[in-house]
């Protein structure tokens, strides 16, 4: 497919590329010169799509360090009740 550039640099994505792609008014295109002048166009994601993505991301470090807290607490509290090796007086 063969498009051109107008005196605005802009470019007309065909149609076909545009339902492929799935792209629509507001897509963000990265573009990129590689090898011998091939210009390379990477479809960005919005920012919806990026926050779905990372919604949730983080809860299994949260419950990590959470359980760790927990675990560290209960480790701390058996050694404070650990008998020392002091008897203590008995109640009559």
């Amino acid at each position: 497919m063969i498009t051109t550039m107008t005196g605005k640099n802009q470019v007309t994505v065909p149609a076909a590329i545009v339902a492929e792609a799935g792209l629509g008014p507001g897509t963000r295109l990265d573009w990129e010169v590689a090898e011998e002048g091939v210009l390379v166009v990477r479809v960005l994601p919005d920012r919806a799509t990026l926050a779905s993505r990372l919604r949730g991301s983080g809860r299994r470090d949260r419950r990590r360090a959470r359980a760790s807290a927990v675990d560290g607490l209960v480790r701390e509290r058996a050694r404070e009740d650990r008998p020392t090796g002091r008897r203590k007086a008995r109640r009559r």
